[in-house]
């Protein structure tokens, strides 16, 4: 996939873009800086996929519709260096049909709207930390028949919901990559010191530092509220 992001494309990688570019993992989890390029290396593997394995579908999941819009457009744009015009599906708003019956979708973020797709080969959750879990809950279903790909992608929103439960607990099957802002080649040391200046010590860890920080807006820790719930376990033993 780095050769065909190269060579078809025209998308140079840095080192961290072609480690997720050359996974081959069934569940992957990027958390990201603000600006890395999240969505772009997303739409790389979601053209790809559609592009060399006919038929295939590929669906995006966002927050909002115009995010999975934007995704979407992404996409088209990366089609259209391969040289196919991209276009519609017929049937969904935001879609992208290739010349070879490969489909690439892009779903509302709304649980109730989101279902009647199956057998998808590659789905990716954008924005993941701020989407909804009764939507990540509706969508998993797709992968069933299929076994096909999952890719969580996002900056932290918290120490909540199934973004943060994956990437702290879900175990040795999810590939966990996480790309600091002072780590991206692209995004300068000065710029840095005035977003720490302009959005504080906590907003900054979390925007760009991809730490699951404590809502200030909660009473208690969300590891004091854990550890309090152990510690009821151990007494009920």
């Amino acid at each position: 996939m780095v050769e065909f992001a190269r060579k078809r494309l025209g998308f140079d990688p840095d080192a961290m873009q072609e480690r997720v570019l050359a996974s081959a993992a069934k569940r992957g989890i990027l958390n990201c800086t603000r600006q890395w390029g999240k969505s772009t290396v997303a739409a790389v593997k979601a053209v790809h996929r559609a592009a060399t394995c006919a038929g295939s579908l590929v669906i995006v999941a966002s927050p909002t519709d115009r995010q999975s819009a934007a995704f979407v457009r992404k996409a088209g744009e990366l089609v259209a260096v391969l040289g196919m015009r991209p276009r519609g599906d017929g049937r969904n708003t935001g879609s992208l049909l290739l010349p070879n019956g490969s489909r690439i979708v892009g779903l509302p973020g709304s649980e109730g709207t989101i279902r009647g797709f199956s057998a998808v080969a590659l789905m990716v959750i954008d924005e993941a930390a701020r989407v909804r879990d009764s939507l990540y809950k509706a969508l998993r279903p797709m992968l069933a028949v299929s076994r096909g790909d999952l890719w969580l992608l996002s900056t932290p929103h918290g120490k909540q919901g199934f973004f943060y439960e994956n990437w702290a607990n879900g175990g040795a099957r999810w590939e966990r990559v996480e790309v600091r802002a002072t780590e991206c080649p692209r995004i300068g040391k000065e710029f840095l010191e005035e977003e720490r200046k302009q959005l504080g010590e906590a907003w900054f860890r979390q925007e760009y530092l991809c730490e699951f920080v404590d809502d200030e807006r909660n009473l208690l820790r969300r590891d004091l509220v854990d550890g309090a719930f152990e510690d009821l376990e151990v007494l009920r033993v």
